[in-house]
């Protein structure tokens, strides 16, 4: 009889911890789809959310809309997922990659780390390019030299069209800079006095502990140093427009969604419409933009141009997104014509594809 009771007794407990377990489960997920929800997914990208959660055996589905792993752990599977079954034109899934990946950003972006700026010229680094602003007479090129405890020093601003010599100490100016995974910044300051530092002439500034942030980066970017192609863009051009020759060999510094950084030979201006063409996961990226601005180093006779790209195609785009986030494999075997492109721009330079650039053949460094 009392084993009979005992047996009872573990069956009911049984069915009570398969119940609640049930209600917790259901409470989980309905939890789960009230947070995709509010994260800006549709019911359907949520459901496949979902599954990809439980194929990747997330302890808590629900961590994945706060945490950036588990985040991370989703999409790299549904990548591979997407690579393995061939579908890596297939616009539904390019479509919820992209929103993946714009949420993924997001996350990103949120991080203390990106959001915090500075407040004062007392923190921005040496080596910090800048730009001058000398009012009514033009926007001059320097860089943070020394930065010490009662003043700033930059090395003496540089305009190439403007031969003027101007008389600096005293003057008012406006020093304008983007800080790296930050900001765009500007302040008013004097000069204090012309002297040579570290060897270069240079200006004292006065600091400034109230900087005017002036535009936030929207976008991540990492930095690369691929070699790829330049080339003049026309009104016919269009955004991911494969190149089938090469064109002005280059190298490119910083890769994002939105742009990108590229170092050539010569001196280049702004303004200009560009193509830059390069690899990523085996695949072409051709992006189509505009050259926002450009630092030229007269000593070493080389520009790097900050290109703001136009809209890429979804598919581009989502290469790039999957560079930055670490979401592409690395051994891959060479699958595209353009492969051969890639390994000609590493072997060899290029002639220009313009001689109005005032561009030169780029070697490796």
């Amino acid at each position: 009889m009392a084993a009979f009771i005992a047996i009872t007794l573990l069956l009911i407990l049984a069915g009570l911890f398969i119940f609640h377990a049930k209600k917790e489960r259901s409470g989980n997920w309905i939890q789960f789809f009230a947070q995709g929800k509010e994260a800006g997914f549709t019911i359907k990208e949520v459901e496949l959310l979902r599954r990809l959660a439980i194929r990747c055996d997330i302890d808590n589905p629900t961590s994945i809309f706060r945490s950036q792993k588990n985040l991370e752990i989703c999409i790299r599977s549904m990548v591979q997922g997407i690579r393995m079954s061939g579908e890596g034109e297939e616009q539904g899934s390019q479509d919820f990659l992209s929103k993946l990946y714009d949420y993924l950003k997001r996350v990103e972006m949120e991080k203390p780390e990106i959001k915090s700026g500075i407040s004062s010229s007392r923190q921005m680094d040496e080596g910090q390019p800048v730009r001058i602003l000398v009012p009514g007479i033009g926007v001059y090129r320097s860089e943070v030299v020394k930065n010490i405890g009662h003043y700033l020093t930059i090395s003496r601003p540089v305009n190439n069209k403007i031969t003027t010599a101007l008389q600096w100490h005293g003057l008012k100016i406006s020093i304008y800079f983007w800080r790296d995974d930050d900001a765009g910044y500007v302040f008013d300051t004097d000069v204090i006095d012309e002297v040579f530092s570290k060897g270069i002439s240079s200006l004292k500034v006065e600091h400034c502990d109230s900087l005017f942030r002036t535009q936030k980066r929207k976008s991540l970017r990492i930095k690369t140093n691929k070699a790829a192609f330049l080339y003049l863009a026309d009104s016919s051009d269009m955004p991911g427009r494969i190149e089938k020759v090469p064109g002005l060999k280059c190298f490119l510094e910083d890769i994002s969604d939105t742009g990108c950084a590229v170092r050539v030979g010569g001196q280049a201006e702004s303004g200009m419409r560009l193509k830059v063409q390069f690899v990523v996961d085996n695949a072409p990226i051709c992006m189509l933009g505009t050259v926002r601005s450009v630092e030229y180093r007269s000593e070493t006779n080389r520009s790097l141009l900050h290109v703001q790209a136009d809209p890429l195609p979804l598919v581009m785009r989502n290469h790039i997104l999957g560079e930055i986030f670490g979401m592409l494999p690395e051994d891959d075997e060479d699958e595209l014509p353009f492969r051969v492109l890639e390994e000609e721009a590493e072997a060899a330079p290029m002639q220009a594809v313009d001689p109005s650039l005032r561009f030169q053949e780029m070697s490796s460094e």
